[in-house]
């Protein structure tokens, strides 16, 4: 009953990821620009000419977010590292099963923030027995700042960098080079923060549960939704015009080449921004939670459990051998203690040399 309902869980978090880098930038990106409201006549329409937008956009960003969650993460399954990495793996390297490349892969998985995440992940599972899905809802919640972050840094170089310093027309890869630094950092940093604070996070996860079933995907929306509404203003409030970084748009080269007459929302380049700083981190999550309800080796293991796991074997030896001594050596050693006074005689208490004190 219990393998099954973590089989479940697991198909879920499975689920999960399918959901956020394909139906949740879809959905999103649907609710935010296809409805049409006319106040005057109190109706609704659907602006069907961003149709092919919405769908290549959405596609488009959550194959961007998942790449870059699974390279930023160190993501490398067990299997691949115990053949020693990538290359011999694909069979582009002669080194097939090299014990070199053996353990240089294991010890890169082993540092990478993906392994801390599931060794993290397990054992909240095995030693604390705390829920899986309740984890994996701390975990998405612990990610927030960092969200925050990878939203405020490429607008802070954007607009932050004097134009005299930057070529023309370079503030938006200068913005992004800032992006891609900021979350490779903070995939490294994520893991320490919620070594502290997962418990508290699982437990308002918990709260947030007796609130709505849908918990385990409603961060990504609501944080979604504010963030974009928080970014929209602020650019407004700031006067900052984004309307000359569209050129950068993948989506918008992508849809050009498949539709060339197909139109364009001139605010695609705040969900843009949205989506790579939600995504990654929230798909990232999601894997490291599936990856660490699973069995792990004993070589991704803290080198401090093997070491408390040897003093144990020690201690446990240890006390077999007393053990051993006190039943049987003790018995023999007092056998040949008593055969040894009754030939010697009860009353010679030391042994003298040389006889001096014999009648002959």
């Amino acid at each position: 009953m219990v393998e099954g309902a973590i089989l479940l869980k697991r198909v879920l978090l499975a689920s999960t990821v399918i959901v956020q880098i394909t139906l949740a930038p879809i959905i999103l990106f649907a609710l935010t620009y296809l409805p049409e409201i006319d106040t005057e006549t109190a109706t609704i329409g659907i602006r069907t000419e961003l149709i092919y937008w919405v769908l290549v956009a959405g596609i488009s960003y959550g194959i961007i977010s998942i790449c870059l969650a699974l390279l930023m993460g160190g993501f490398r399954p067990f299997f691949v590292s115990n053949q020693g990495g990538w290359l011999p793996f694909l069979r582009l390297s002669r080194r097939v099963n090299d014990p070199e490349l053996i353990d240089r892969a294991r010890m890169s998985s082993f540092v990478s923030p993906y392994g801390k995440m599931i060794r993290l992940v397990n054992k909240r599972i095995t030693d604390e027995d705390d829920d899986l899905m309740s984890i994996h809802g701390g975990l998405q919640l612990l990610a927030v700042p960092m969200q925050v972050i990878l939203i405020a840094v490429p607008l802070a170089i954007m607009e932050g960098v004097p134009q005299t310093i930057i070529k023309p027309n370079r503030a938006f890869e200068l913005g992004m080079a800032g992006y891609i630094i900021a979350l490779w950092i903070g995939f490294r940093i994520q893991p320490i923060i919620s070594t502290h604070l997962v418990g508290i996070a699982s437990m308002f996860r918990n709260v947030v549960w007796r609130v709505s079933r849908l918990s385990w995907i409603l961060p990504i929306f609501l944080y979604w939704v504010f963030a974009r509404v928080f970014l929209s203003i602020s650019l407004d409030w700031l006067g900052v015009d984004y309307s000359k970084w569209h050129e950068m748009q993948l989506e918008s080269v992508i849809l050009h080449s498949i539709a060339p007459e197909a139109n364009i929302p001139p605010t695609a380049i705040l969900d843009y921004i949205v989506a790579i700083s939600v995504l990654p981190v929230a798909t990232f999550t999601t894997i490291s939670v599936l990856g660490g309800s699973l069995k792990i080796p004993k070589w991704m293991n803290d080198k401090e459990l093997e070491l408390e796991s040897l003093r144990g074997m020690e201690l446990e030896q240890t006390n077999l051998s007393d053990e051993e001594i006190t039943e049987s050596d003790y018995q023999i050693l007092d056998e040949n203690l008593s055969n040894t006074n009754e030939e010697d005689g009860e009353d010679r208490m030391i042994d003298l040399p040389f006889n001096l004190f014999d009648s002959n």
